[in-house]
């Protein structure tokens, strides 16, 4: 018996769809929702998702404007910028797309964002207040994350769950998120990485597996445990005769894997999705408050 597909993008539709509605009311009520989207370079994956970004800001009635910047750009000028949309009452989020140019160095630029309007939650006090268990904003892929084992009565209480990977916007943030003395949280969580040794003998033992440690088809069938459920955060582009020169696969072999596990993510349509869903969420969210 094949797994139960998690359609994020199903998921993500009902998020947004619900989002429109309430954008509605607040704009009723004098509060226009709004993003402020910062790329610098040329990168062209980071300008896929910018692009998809404000086509989904559009569909939900958020106004949205992006800040396409020069690679040569200097660190102090980007703080400039960042400084001077902080101040722009227009936007109640900051996003600023990774990855930014070499010289540039990332730490600065993230913490000049307020924190009020730090809707991918990298500023240091609102990674702070999610660990403290009392967040202002969820962090866009790990919420995501959250709100499909929602979505599909997958519940982490009292469960094994594996996070593969550290990063810090998915890794870290995952595994608190899932530990969380709260609703649809409270599992056993281990993180493994690069420098972990027989991964597989960690994800056997997983009731939840989440992967995101950037490696193609990784988790292969027998590092599963029948009836798993496995989210799948990878998205890599491998060599391939085809008119794009390149096809998607995730961090799990998905073909493999599908007959063991009792529901997983395809790559794409699963996490990725949701990430953006998540993004118009805290983007909402944020207006609210600092609309009190």
């Amino acid at each position: 018996m094949e797994a139960e597909i998690i359609r994020g993008s199903e998921v993500s539709k009902r998020v947004k769809e619900k989002l429109a509605q309430e954008i509605s009311k607040l704009k009723a009520g004098g509060v226009h929702p709004g993003l402020a989207v910062v790329l610098a370079g040329d990168d062209p994956a980071s300008a896929i998702y910018v692009r998809s970004k404000g086509k989904a800001c559009e569909e939900v009635g958020i106004f949205s404007e992006t800040y396409r910047l020069e690679a040569s750009i200097t660190e102090e000028e980007l703080v400039s910028l960042i400084g001077n949309l902080n101040a722009d009452n227009r936007f109640h989020g900051i996003l600023v797309q990774l990855p930014l140019p070499d010289h540039i160095y990332e730490t600065t630029i993230l913490e000049a964002v307020d924190p009020l309007k730090d809707v991918d939650c990298f500023h240091p006090v609102n990674v702070g207040k999610l660990v403290a268990g009392r967040p202002y904003v969820l962090p866009c892929t790990p919420a995501g994350i959250m709100e499909l084992l929602n979505a599909y009565n997958v519940t982490p209480e009292g469960k094994n769950a594996v996070v593969l990977g550290r990063s810090n916007i998915v890794g870290k943030p995952m595994a608190n998120m899932l530990m969380q003395k709260s609703r649809n949280a409270n599992a056993t969580v281990t993180v493994v990485h690069s420098k972990t040794r027989d991964i597989a003998s960690f994800t056997r033992n997983a009731d939840i597996i989440i992967a995101a440690i950037g490696q193609s088809e990784f988790i292969q069938a027998d590092m599963v445990k029948e009836g798993a459920v496995i989210i799948d955060v990878g998205m890599n582009r491998i060599p391939a005769d085809n008119e794009k020169g390149y096809r998607l696969t995730g961090d799990v072999d998905f073909e493999g894997v599908k007959t063991k596990a009792s529901k997983i993510t395809p790559v794409p349509g699963g996490v990725g999705p949701m990430t953006i869903a998540m993004l118009l969420k805290n983007t909402v969210a944020a207006a609210l408050y600092q609309s009190q």
